[in-house]
């Protein structure tokens, strides 16, 4: 999963450090969206929810002109040292009109929680006529074990795991619909399991992508019972036996398209 560029999680206190260490996976692993993509040299893209800008990066090597927006000041500075223009938004508030030739995210959509609808209508009116949306996202069934402890764990020591909870994952012809009804047009989409071998302990993953549920519980004794709490109940089912962690990822890729003329219009 990539920054929240928007949603209740604002900044959400990201760690830039951290998320390169435990979460590079979740670019490296979507590397060939930038294929879906196809960016061309002078296209004027968005990249919503950069993050670290480790995409952001290999779509500027194409010779685009790329802006990565985030809410995370400590991901956007990590971006910055990547030579990226970027800036603070939220992905729910959008104000670009007619501004980009297509618009980019990477695990990013499943953390505007509030208000999903308006992303899509911020990503519409951001295009350019003929401009593309093109995204990979959570969707339902994402990391649910992971999900589901968290939330138990939580109710079990009286928090409320609703407030808690900073994702949302649609169903995804349910989300294809909501497009679809935007003025969207899809043009290529899949949804597919990623089962995604960790590069440490569950511990890494629940503290750097986790933050709204650990970071409920007081630093200390409580925080830690929580998280070892959380990772007994996913013991069982994610941890093979030589110690190692698999995460069960789902994810819906497409390319959506805003109607008109464009000189960027190519499927890929």
């Amino acid at each position: 999963m990539a920054a929240n560029a928007g949603g209740s999680g604002a900044d959400a206190g990201w760690d830039a450090e951290a998320y390169g260490r435990h979460a590079r996976f979740v670019a490296d692993r979507a590397a060939s969206l930038v294929d879906w993509l196809a960016p061309a040299p002078g296209e004027r893209i968005l990249d919503l929810g950069c993050g670290d800008g480790a995409l952001s990066e290999r779509i500027a090597a194409h010779g685009a002109d790329v802006l990565g927006l985030d809410s995370s000041m400590a991901l956007l500075a990590a971006a910055r040292e990547r030579g990226l223009s970027v800036q603070a938004g939220d992905g729910q508030r959008l104000a670009f009109t007619q501004a980009f030739d297509a618009v980019f995210s990477n695990a990013a959509l499943h953390w505007m929680k509030s208000d999903p609808d308006a992303v899509i209508a911020g990503v519409y009116a951001a295009l350019k006529p003929g401009g593309r949306f093109v995204a990979e996202f959570g969707v339902a069934g994402n990391v649910a074990p992971i999900r589901e402890a968290l939330r138990a764990e939580a109710a079990a020591r009286g928090r409320e795991p609703d407030a808690l909870d900073p994702w949302v994952f649609p169903a995804p012809k349910t989300y294809l619909k909501q497009l679809e009804t935007a003025g969207f047009s899809i043009e290529r989409d899949d949804c597919f399991e990623r089962p995604t071998p960790l590069p440490g302990d569950i511990d890494d993953w629940l503290t750097t992508l986790a933050r709204p549920f650990v970071h409920a519980f007081a630093a200390g004794d409580d925080r830690r019972d929580y998280i070892r709490a959380v990772r007994a109940r996913l013991a069982p089912v994610m941890q093979d036996a030589d110690g190692h962690w698999t995460a069960p990822y789902v994810r819906l890729r497409f390319v959506a398209r805003r109607p008109g003329a464009n000189r960027f219009a190519t499927t890929p």
